[in-house]
């Protein structure tokens, strides 16, 4: 993975390269000893690539050489092996994996984001990229069976075999509504339930002179609570039952129209940045921790890092979780994660696949949750009377590194949040109570299908990313909302998306739904 080429010309190659790669089977080491053991380390070094998408970590973006990382050293040493991390551009991803495979330059494991199916996977395991792991979990991952759930593995399973390691989610409602509960209760307002009660809100933070009442971002990344209020997400699981016909749930006019108008008033009020379109994740964060932000969108499991960086700029700064805006139906919440935010895909020319399980499986073990949640000890942590004694940092660059130990080089784990540190304090278990209650009972979903609509796949304008919309949808709402275009006119975006394919995408949905294809998985609504 050195060299890169346009993403066109990645297109027009990769077909053929796929088909192209060696069928060799990989060499499975007989390691027969690691099999129904707990946290086993293979005999001799793993020695292996892996590409891993830098997700924005602070940590991991700045640092000048991830493979000299001291953690990722120390994870060597625990696990015996020898690996080559590439970092993949958290912003690029899914161009820089198109290209990763069109070269033919493909690592040993390779970290995916949608399963099997995945847009950024390139249909490479269609194509028989990557190795089944069956036999080789059934020998080498008796701890990864045990403890993954079945939904997970069902993720990465692609006729009848097993493709990839998946990390897991036991709780899909993973985004939330975060507010500064400083600012709330010096407004002297309630917690806010619906969306009047929010934009009541939101009006008190602009007057008390808060420079982001809502702070938005790009592509409404992380900033688009009231399209779930209105149950309208424009996203890739989002489809439902309208008639006789499946459709995108944005074809709900009437409360995609109202969710446009939220976001509208909320631009010619001043209670959304005027630039919101353009604002990436970096300045959205910095602003955020600046303390010129009432309230946005984010993953709960960021609350106590950021509350902490927060109150470097803002002492008395207070951020909470609350119950996210209801809309009509009194529900809202934010889309429901798959069941596998992540998942490692081993090639089938790797060399020792059974020793990379082992590497794997160990992730499980009660060694590599101590290691990963506390550090290392006389280091980050001490034992005093057989208990470990660990302090959260709480500087900027302590508060990353842990996230990054914990959350990044954690490879296989259920990332719903990290138990071993949040019930080390009275905040942590607060959260994990939120997890438990609040985000237990919001969320929104809708029917979805594995493997994705093949309509869906061609057309990469009409198709939804994972948590945006579709580029041809994405340009009118914008537009909408800064004005450019009537709301009203919604019902001609419609038609366009249709006739640049949709109406495929539709036919294929309900055929699909209806028909209940033995080679489709067809998944109803969780919420």
């Amino acid at each position: 993975m050195k060299k890169w080429i346009p993403t066109t010309m990645a297109a027009v190659m990769m077909a053929s390269l796929l088909v192209a790669c060696s069928s060799k089977t990989a060499e499975q080491p007989a390691s027969s000893a690691a099999a129904g053991t707990s946290s086993t380390k293979p005999a001799e070094k793993t020695k292996f690539s892996i590409s891993l998408r830098t997700l924005a970590f602070g940590h991991v973006e700045k640092s000048p050489d991830i493979n000299q990382d001291k953690w990722v050293k120390k994870l060597e040493e625990m696990t015996n092996s020898d690996m080559n991390i590439v970092l993949v551009p958290h912003k690029e991803y899914e161009q820089k994996m198109i290209q990763m495979f069109a070269t033919n330059d493909i690592p040993d494991v390779v970290q995916g984001s949608g399963g099997v199916n995945g847009k950024e996977m390139a249909g490479s395991v269609k194509a028989g990229v990557f190795t089944p792991l069956d036999e080789l979990l059934k020998k080498y991952g008796p701890n990864l069976l045990k403890k993954v759930p079945k939904d997970a593995w069902d993720n990465v399973t692609y006729q009848g075999k097993i493709f990839a390691i998946p990390e897991y989610l036991s709780n899909p409602s993973r985004r939330s509504t975060f507010v500064r509960k400083d600012l709330l209760d010096k407004a002297g307002l309630g917690v806010p339930k619906t969306v009047d009660e929010y934009m009541a809100v939101l009006r008190k933070f602009k007057e008390m002179g808060v420079e982001n009442p809502y702070m938005g971002r790009e592509n409404f990344k992380y900033s688009d609570s009231f399209f779930g209020a209105y149950d309208v997400f424009p996203y890739l699981s989002m489809f439902e039952k309208q008639g006789d016909q499946v459709l995108p749930k944005f074809f709900d006019t009437e409360n995609m129209t109202k969710a446009l108008q939220t976001y509208k008033t909320m631009f010619d009020e001043g209670l959304i940045n005027k630039e919101f379109a353009t604002i990436n994740a970096t300045v959205f964060k910095n602003t955020i921790l600046a303390g010129k932000a009432g309230m946005w969108s984010m993953n709960a499991n960021e609350l106590l890092q950021w509350e902490t960086q927060l109150k470097t700029t803002v002492p008395t700064g207070d951020i909470e979780i609350i119950a996210s805006p209801t809309g009509p139906d009194g529900k809202g919440g934010h889309y429901l994660y798959g069941p596998a935010p992540r998942a490692y895909f081993i090639n089938k020319n790797a060399k020792n696949a059974a020793q990379i399980i082992q590497f794997f499986d160990w992730m499980m073990s009660d060694e590599a949750e101590k290691y990963f949640t506390f550090g290392i000890e006389g280091d980050t942590y001490k034992t005093v009377d057989g208990k470990i004694d660990y302090k959260a940092p709480t500087d900027t660059a302590g508060v990353d590194e842990e996230r990054y130990r914990q959350s990044f080089l954690w490879l296989v784990q259920d990332t719903t949040y990290n138990k071993g540190t949040l019930s080390l304090t009275e905040e942590g278990k607060k959260l994990m109570n939120v997890y438990d209650t609040t985000l237990k009972n919001e969320g929104r979903d809708g029917i979805s299908f594995e493997p994705r609509l093949e309509s869906l796949m061609k057309n990469p304008d009409i198709s939804p990313l994972s948590d945006q919309a579709p580029p041809v949808i994405l340009q009118h709402m914008v537009k909408m909302v800064y004005g450019k275009e009537p709301i009203s006119d919604w019902p001609k975006v419609l038609e366009e998306w249709k006739s640049k394919g949709g109406n495929e995408v539709i036919k294929e949905a309900t055929e699909k739904f209806n028909s209940k294809d033995s080679g489709t998985t067809v998944s109803m609504p969780r919420k």
